[in-house]
C-alpha cells in the first residue's frame, strides 16, 4: 500500500503541529485535494500507534537486507530480511503478504518505523500460552535439550519441563526424548520474568484415565485385544491395553522355548494378545500370546508315534541329557543312557553340541506330562546283539586297557564294546588294585569268560592265560603233607599263609597250640616263614586247610612210636611221658 496520507500531508514544516486529527490539516489546498485528504484523515487520523504494539502489515517490497511493510502509518516500516529466512536461505514471505508485526520504534534515522516479525510472534505465543494456562488447554512443543532438573521445550518460546512432570513413571533416559514432539499443560506462568513451567505428566494421566474408562468397558476373558509393549522384564512383558496394563508372562509367550522376552518383542511394538484372566476388583489382567495359535501337543501322538525316526535341534544340555526341539513348542529328552550302546557318557556335551541337528528315535510319549523320550543309540544296530556270533566263551581276544577301577580293568575289545577283567582275574597272585599289574593304554590279551547279551556285559580274564597253579598244587600235594609257608596276614579266626605264588592256605585258630593262640600275632609274625601240615584240600573251592598244632602232635606220636619200638614192651604210658619230660 502507498502511504497516500504522507503524500497529501507533505513535510512536517508545512503542517501545523497539533494534537489529534488537526495535526494533519493542510495550509492551503484545492477542493479536490481537500476532499481526498479528508477521506484519508477519516481512515488514519484517529489511529494511535504505541511501541510494543502488535498489528497487521502488508509487505510492499523486499530488498537484500530488508522487508518493507505498510502498517498504515505516515511512513513505511522495515524488518531485517533475516527474520524471514529458513534453513538453507529460503525466504518465507513475498510481496503482498499480510503479516503480524510489532512496533519497536516510531522512526529511525532514515525516517522509517522499526518493526519486528520475531517479537510479534513471541507476543502472539505468550498470548496463546497465557490462554492455555488460564483455560487448561493442551499445547504442543518440541524437546530442545536436557538441562538441570528436566528438559527445555520449544513451544514457540523456551519453556521448562521438570523431570517429575515428564511421565507418570520415572524416565531413566531423558536424552531419548530430545527432538520429539510432546503435548503438555502450562502449570506455572510468569510473563514479566519470562518463566513457563510445563507438565506432560498431567496430559498423560488425563489421557490414561480416559482410555482406561473405555478399555474397562470391553475387557473380558478369552477376548483378543490390541496393546502396546510398555516394558520388558526377565519374567514377562507388560502390555498397555489403553489406560490399564496387562502382564504377558514368559511362559505364555510361545509354545516353544523362550530364554528371554526380549527375543520376541521390543518396547513400542503393537501386538494382539488374548485375555486369560481379568480381576475387575484389583484391575489385574493376565495375557497370553501363544494361546492365539493351536497347542502343538494336541497332534503329538499322531505326529510322533513310538518307534518313529525324527529330526530335531539340540536346544539345551544338562547333566542328565539333551533336550531336542522337534518343532516350536514340542521338545523331547535324550537321556545320557540312551546316547550309546556301550560307552559310558558322563555328559551329553561329550557327544552333542548346542544347535546341532540330529536324528533320534521316539521311545515314549507322555501326553499328560508333555514329555517325549528319545534315543540316539536306537538309530544304530546294537553291537551286543551279534556279539555272541563274533566271539565264543574260552576264546582269546586282544584289546586296549581303557579304564582302571578299584574292582577291575575295562578292556576295549572293539569300537563300542568293553569287557571287564575283575581284579581277581588279573593275576594268579593276590593284588589289591589293577594298577599293580596294568596301566591305561596297555594292549593285553584276555580270555572270554562269559557273554551276557541282555545286560551288555562281557567278562574277561587275564590270569586264565597262564597254567592253573591251583591245579598244579593239588596235583603235587596231599593231605598230611608237611609244607613251609610265609605268614601274609592275620584274621580273627586264624592266620593266612602263602604257600606258593598266588596260593594261600588258612591255619584256623583251632589248629594252633593254646599258648600260641593267646598271642597269635607274636607267635606268627607277618613275613616270617613257618611249617604247617596240610589237613584239608578242596580243589572245587580252591581252599587249603593248615595246622600248626598237628606238627607237635605228630612229633609226640613219632617219639612214642620210637620209644615203644626200642623198649621190651613192658613200659607203661606214664613211663613214656616221664621219659619225654626228662628229655
Amino acid at each position: 500500500m502507498v502511504n497516500e496520507l504522507g503524500k497529501l500531508a507533505g513535510t512536517g514544516s508545512a503542517r501545523q503541529k497539533q494534537s489529534g486529527a488537526d495535526q494533519f490539516a493542510p495550509v492551503s489546498k484545492g477542493a479536490e485535494e481537500d476532499q481526498d485528504y479528508e477521506q484519508l484523515l477519516d481512515q488514519y487520523g484517529t489511529r494511535r500507534f504505541a511501541q510494543g504494539e502488535v498489528m497487521k502489515g502488508t509487505v510492499l517490497k523486499i530488498t537484500d537486507t530488508d522487508v518493507v511493510v505498510d502498517i498504515g502509518y505516515k511512513s513505511e516500516g522495515v524488518i531485517p530480511v533475516t527474520q524471514f529466512m529458513e534453513g538453507g536461505g529460503h525466504l518465507t514471505v513475498k510481496v503482498g503478504d499480510v503479516i503480524d508485526v510489532l512496533l519497536e520504534d516510531t522512526e529511525d534515522i532514515d525516517g522509517h518505523i522499526v518493526l519486528s516479525k520475531e517479537k510479534a510472534e513471541k507476543v502472539k505465543v505468550w498470548d496463546e500460552v497465557e490462554k492455555a494456562h488460564n483455560e487448561n488447554l493442551i499445547i504442543r512443543g518440541r524437546v530442545i535439550e536436557r538441562i538441570k532438573g528436566g528438559l527445555a521445550v520449544d513451544i514457540g518460546i523456551r519453556a521448562f519441563l521438570p523431570g517429575s512432570q515428564i511421565d507418570v513413571r520415572p524416565v531413566k533416559n531423558l536424552d531419548a526424548l530430545r527432538g520429539k514432539e510432546i503435548e503438555c499443560r502450562v502449570i506455572k506462568l510468569n510473563r514479566k520474568r519470562g518463566n513457563i513451567v510445563l507438565s506432560r505428566k498431567i496430559v498423560l494421566e488425563t489421557e490414561q484415565v480416559r482410555k482406561k474408562a473405555v478399555t474397562l468397558e470391553f475387557l473380558k476373558e478369552d477376548a483378543d485385544v490390541r496393546g502396546v509393549v510398555k516394558n520388558i522384564t526377565d519374567y514377562g512383558v507388560f502390555i498397555d491395553l489403553g489406560g490399564i496394563d496387562g502382564l504377558l508372562h514368559v511362559t505364555d509367550l510361545s509354545w516353544g522355548r523362550v530364554n528371554h522376552p526380549g527375543e520376541m518383542f521390543q518396547v513400542g511394538d503393537e501386538i494382539t494378545v488374548k485375555i486369560l484372566k481379568y480381576d475387575k476388583e484389583k484391575e489385574r489382567v493376565s495375557l497370553g500370546y501363544k494361546q492365539l495359535t493351536a497347542d502343538p501337543w494336541t497332534l503329538v501322538k499322531a505326529t510322533y508315534p513310538v518307534g518313529a525316526r525324527v529330526t530335531g535341534k539340540v536346544v539345551n544340555l544338562t547333566d542328565y541329557g539333551a533336550f531336542i526341539e522337534l518343532e516350536a513348542g514340542v521338545e523331547g529328552l535324550i537321556h545320557v543312557s540312551e546316547m550309546s550302546w556301550s560307552k559310558r557318557v558322563k555328559h551329553p556335551a561329550k557327544m552333542l553340541q548346542m544347535g546341532q541337528e540330529i536324528e533320534a528315535a521316539v521311545l515314549d510319549v507322555d501326553l499328560e506330562n508333555r514329555r517325549i523320550s528319545l534315543g540316539i543309540k536306537q538309530t544304530e544296530q546294537d553291537p551286543w546283539t551279534t556279539l555272541a556270533e563274533r566271539y565264543i566263551v574260552g576264546s582269546v581276544i586282544s584289546g586296549r586297557v581303557r579304564n582302571l577301577t578299584d574292582f577291575g580293568a575295562f578292556i576295549e575289545v572293539e569300537e563300542g564294546i568293553d569287557g571287564l577283567v575283575h581284579v581277581s582275574d588279573i593275576s594268579p597272585r593276590r593284588i589289591k588294585h589293577p594298577s599293580e599289574v596294568l596301566k591305561k593304554g596297555d594292549r593285553v590279551e584276555a580270555v572270554i569268560l562269559n557273554i551276557d547279551v541282555d545286560n551288555h556285559r562281557l567278562s574277561l580274564g587275564i590270569k586264565q592265560l597262564q597254567p592253573d597253579i591251583w591245579e598244579q598244587f593239588f596235583t603235587n600235594h596231599q593231605v598230611g603233607s608237611m609244607i613251609k609257608g610265609r605268614v601274609v596276614r592275620h584274621a580273627p579266626f586264624g592266620v593266612f599263609v602263602e604257600l606258593d605264588e598266588g596260593i594261600e592256605g588258612l591255619c584256623h585258630v583251632s589248629e594252633v597250640d593254646d599258648a600260641d593262640r593267646v598271642k597269635l600275632e607274636e607267635s606268627f609274625k607277618v613275613g616270617e616263614e613257618s611249617e604247617f601240615k596240610i589237613i584239608k584240600l578242596s580243589a572245587s573251592e580252591r581252599k587249603i586247610g593248615l595246622s600248626h598244632r598237628a606238627l607237635a602232635e605228630d612229633a609226640e606220636r613219632k617219639e612214642y612210636d620210637t620209644y615203644r619200638d626200642s623198649a621190651d614192651g613192658s613200659a607203661t604210658l606214664a613211663d613214656i611221658f616221664h621219659a619225654k619230660d626228662n628229655s
